[in-house]
């Protein structure tokens, strides 16, 4: 499981070092893409399969689902760490997150997200807030 924060950088090559909790989820594999907010996710190659699997569920006659696949797949891109831990971090997606060279990567569980420093600290107070307050509407019976 992916937990924590954790603030490496961005080189000038666009790359990134992963941070030793998540190098053995990420060993044989990861794919970046795009997610919601502006920031990066980060998928092991088989948690990113099975994410595809429940996303082709969608009916292609549904305009949204197909919507999602587009931006959603359109942007992946699949990755093995070098030696030393780093991934380069396309510049599309770089550009699509505003990555400056200042980097916070979080575990998200079954993902990683990779956000550029100053939206992350942005969205993490304007949210840190209301968490308490939304437990029990996103799940119902965890407190």
């Amino acid at each position: 499981m992916l937990l924590g924060t954790h603030t490496p950088k961005l080189d000038d090559k666009g790359r990134v070092i992963l941070p030793s909790r998540f190098r053995d989820e990420f060993a044989s594999g990861l794919v970046v893409t795009r997610g919601q907010d502006r920031c990066l996710y980060v998928f092991s190659a088989g948690e990113f399969q099975e994410v595809h699997e429940k996303i082709k569920q969608a009916p292609m006659t549904s305009a949204t689902g197909r919507d999602y696949l587009r931006v959603f797949l359109s942007g992946a891109s699949d990755e093995i760490p070098d030696k030393q831990g780093r991934v380069t971090i396309p510049a599309t997606l770089r550009e699509y997150a505003g990555l400056s060279r200042e980097l916070v990567m979080i575990g998200v569980g079954n993902r990683a997200e990779i956000w550029d420093s100053a939206t992350w600290n942005e969205y993490l107070h304007s949210n840190e807030q209301s968490f308490s307050e939304i437990s029990e509407e996103v799940i119902p019976g965890l407190f």
